[in-house]
This record gives structure tokens, sequence and C-alpha cells, in this order.
């Protein structure tokens, strides 16, 4: 967890720069969106050992648990509730230096302390799809280099 939180800026690009390509060459020999979301979430969860790393799918107006890394987590969230339905309703990356200052949070695990929500939208209708959502024990560990990347990254699910 210490070795987390001394990564320089350009540390963290370094690794999101492989991971990236890493990611790239797994999802271009599989189709099945399930299987590249638990990929994905391990692949980010083992890079930058966060608290919890994982995926909800949008289904009628609920976001459900998807494949993830970490903790128990909720397995519903509805829309606009929370960081990631508010990604969700918003459509747009939410990061979230302190969840504790974040109106209508929900606290799945007491242990959360930053959190990043980056929506998967379908570039066929605008939708959202689902949300890559990642938590840290730690405070304001999310930044602009966090949001890019992973934005990037999700990207690569858009296509499958």
């Amino acid at each position: 967890m210490a070795e987390h939180l001394e990564i320089s800026s350009g540390g963290k690009e370094q690794k999101y720069a492989l991971l990236y390509k890493q990611i790239q060459s797994l999802v271009e020999g599989e189709e099945d969106c399930i299987a590249n979301m638990a990929n994905i979430s391990a692949m980010i969860h083992e890079t930058f050992d966060f608290w919890w790393t994982g995926f909800y799918r949008v289904s009628g107006d609920t976001l459900i648990l998807g494949p993830f890394q970490g903790p128990l987590a909720c397995s519903r969230i509805a829309y606009g509730k929370g960081v990631c339905g508010t990604a969700w309703k918003e459509q747009r990356t939410l990061i979230v230096p302190d969840v504790e200052q974040f109106s209508g949070h929900i606290a799945c695990s007491s242990a959360s302390r930053s959190e990043i929500v980056v929506p998967l939208i379908d570039r066929a209708n605008g939708n959202v799809t689902a949300v890559l959502d990642i938590d840290s024990e730690h405070l304001a560990t999310f930044d602009d280099c966090d949001r890019r990347w992973l934005e990037k990254i999700v990207s690569l699910l858009r296509t499958v």
C-alpha cells in the first residue's frame, strides 16, 4: 500500500502506459465484454493495489455489480445515486478526493476514502452501458493522470 502512495506522476504514467498496452493486447483477442471486464479489473487492481476495482453494468434504471477485485461490494446502485450512479447520470468521469464530502455517497465499505468512476459509453447510441469504479483507502488518491488513462482503458471495451 505504501508503494502506491509513493508513485510519482511520471512513475504512474509509465505504469498506465504499460498496463494500457497489456490490456489492449488482451482485449483484441476476446469478444466477451464480461471476460474483458474481469481481466481489466484484475490487471488494474494488481498494478496499483487499489482497495476495490470493478465494474457495474447498467440494467434498466439500476447499476448491477459486475466483475471486480476487492472486498464485498454493493450489489445494486440506482440511477443518479452515489458516485457511480451520478457518473452514469452525468455521463462523465468523477474524481472524489474524499468520499465523505460527496453528498449522497453510498458507503459499501467504511474503508473507502477516495474514488474515481469512469462511464463506459456505447459509441453507437451514446448511452452508458457500465461504469468502472475504483476505490482507495487513502484520501485524494486519484488525479487527472488516472482519469486520462482509465478513460483510455475503458474505451477499449467500447469496441467489443
